[in-house]
């Protein structure tokens, strides 16, 4: 088996704030809003809209009842710590900064060169949705800017 990711899932806290920030968020990543949908599943508790692409789904969905006054962490055994998409060059990671900031994503840390991380030349930023979560912009090696 080949180790492909189909899609992934991540429960927000609140889905009327995420649903907006993800609309505009998923175009920047390659994903088109008009292959959106969703669903409302009362027997699991669950609010879900998904967004496909050819390569990957990504899915937000709403907590269970007990668990709506939860905050998130990253850091808590279960959390996702955080998700890395992959950019094609250091012009597109500081593109999408920019539109990151302007459609009011949380800059964690703008773009720059991490010589603590392999392989050379990893070149990211790090910023968090509304809710908290984390993302990161990545690409490697010495792309032109």
């Amino acid at each position: 088996m080949e180790p492909i990711i189909d899609h992934i899932e991540i429960t927000v806290k609140d889905m009327s704030v995420a649903v907006p920030f993800y609309d505009k968020l998923l175009p920047l990543l390659g994903f088109d809003v008009r292959s959106r949908g969703s669903a409302v599943i009362e027997e699991h508790e669950k609010h879900v809209v998904w967004y496909e692409h050819p390569r990957l789904g990504f899915t937000i969905t709403s907590p269970r009842r007990a668990f709506v006054g939860d905050t998130i962490n990253r850091r808590k055994p279960g959390g996702l710590h955080h998700l890395a998409f992959r950019a094609a060059s250091r012009a597109e990671v500081d593109k999408l900064h920019s539109e990151l900031r302007q459609i009011g994503a949380t800059i964690v840390s703008p773009p720059r060169e991490y010589p603590e991380y392999t392989p050379p030349g990893y070149y990211a930023l790090f910023f968090k949705d509304l809710e908290g979560i984390k993302y990161e912009i990545v690409c490697y090696g010495q792309n032109e800017r």
